[in-house]
């Protein structure tokens, strides 16, 4: 570290306490769209806007390996998955996951998804009023562990849902959220290396097709299988995303009451429009708020010096709220989804570029496919109140949710 990085004032609070708008703000503020910082003491560059993500997503210039802080790796990612890997690993184990989410493959989570809300919907009924979130959470755990050839009896689905959803919900807590997030990633990489396991021994028959399956036969380029603790991470970046999905479709409760005439337009439409409502719930809404990478040999760009090792972060939120990139950037507008397809550089909310090649998250369309499902439960075949008032999205919150949780009440299926 130099004299000069010394120089550089932590912005660690600065982030947390805006860890979705630090970034664009600062960068506005400076009128340019990269620059220095200290972020846990480690020198740090941040980068924002679609030309910044596609300079980010060449994999000639960065690297995964070691960018994840500490903290996300013994929490969110797991250690040794396939978001801190490169090259010819990266791409094998890429292939891993697009093998498990084939397009037919999907549609029978999906169908396991609906299932699951119908089942869902008479409970609700009888309580009369519940919180979405967390009610989202046990049926997507039910449904993904069914699909992916986890066992999960009756007993075990609300503590698996909590391992699980502490992953996700306590990763980015830096008090006892995060001790619990720890706690959680030990206890589910038990659980699932078990799968694993009896999966390879013969004691457990699952699906050739289904997660687990794959994941116990995969095989790295060395021609041998993954250790169970590693395999038992990549079988948890299939379950923990797909709880994960709650939070999005939380979002798209929160946008169709607060769009209501987009409500209205679904509910009578034949589901052409869906997509793009989705999107720019996507786009809109918060989810990661960026993503990070490490400088594999030292370029200059825009003129500001990347060094080599450097970490940078490319702000995901942000670049989704670009004016260069999009009119009217803060407008709910989902016609803008209607008129073109975007730039896979400008729109990142799970990362960018083509997840085949780069670094986007492969399960980018199980998550658009699952909130499909939800968007067409929750305006086509369930009738519900929102409990009054709207509340605002908790931008401190990662990951963000509204204020105080979303709860319904009077709640029953619809008849047709």
């Amino acid at each position: 570290m130099t004299f000069s990085d010394l120089k550089t004032a932590d912005s660690t609070i600065a982030l947390l306490r805006g860890p979705y708008r630090y970034i664009s703000r600062r960068a506005a503020d400076l009128g340019k769209d990269v620059f220095e910082t200290r972020l846990l003491l480690r020198q740090t560059t941040c980068m924002t806007g679609a030309e910044a993500a596609g300079v980010f997503y060449d994999p000639a210039r960065f690297q995964r390996a070691g960018a994840a802080p500490p903290p996300l790796q013994k929490t969110l990612f797991g250690q040794g998955g396939v978001q801190g890997l490169d090259g010819e690993h990266h791409r094998k184990r890429k292939a891993m996951f697009l093998q498990i989410i084939q397009p037919d493959r999907v549609e029978v989570l999906a169908e396991l998804v609906t299932q699951n809300w119908r089942r869902a919907v008479g409970y609700w009924a009888v309580a009369g009023q519940i919180d979405l979130y967390p009610q989202l959470q046990l049926l997507l755990t039910r449904a993904v562990c069914e699909w992916a050839g986890v066992p999960l009896p009756e007993a075990e689905v609300e503590n698996r849902t909590r391992q699980l959803t502490a992953l996700f919900d306590d990763a980015g807590d830096i008090g006892l959220g995060h001790l619990r997030s720890r706690a959680a990633r030990k206890a589910a990489e038990a659980w699932t290396a078990d799968v694993i396991e009896r999966i390879r021994s013969g004691r457990l028959a699952v699906p050739d097709w289904s997660a687990a399956s794959v994941i116990a036969h995969h095989q790295e380029p060395d021609g041998q299988p993954m250790e169970p603790r590693v395999a038992a991470v990549e079988l948890l970046n299939v379950l923990r995303p797909t709880v994960a999905t709650a939070v999005y479709i939380t979002f798209v409760a929160h946008a169709l009451e607060a769009h209501p005439t987009w409500r209205e337009r679904l509910a009578q439409g034949n589901g052409a429009e869906d997509l793009a409502f989705i999107e720019e719930v996507r786009r809109t809404y918060p989810f990661f708020p960026a993503a990070a990478a490490i400088v594999r040999e030292e370029f200059e760009w825009r003129g500001h010096r990347f060094p080599r090792g450097r970490r940078v972060l490319l702000d995901l939120y942000g670049t989704n709220h670009d004016p260069r990139t999009w009119e009217q950037p803060t407008r709910f507008d989902p016609e803008r989804f209607l008129r073109e397809n975007p730039n896979p550089f400008a729109f990142v909310p799970q990362g960018g570029g083509d997840p085949a090649v780069h670094h986007r998250c492969p399960g980018e369309p199980v998550a658009t496919r699952l909130i499909a499902t939800a968007l067409d439960q929750l305006t086509r075949h369930l009738t519900y109140t929102p409990v009054p008032p709207l509340a605002a999205v908790d931008y401190r919150r990662l990951p963000a949710l509204p204020k105080g949780g979303y709860r319904i009440q009077s709640i029953s299926a619809r008849r047709h």
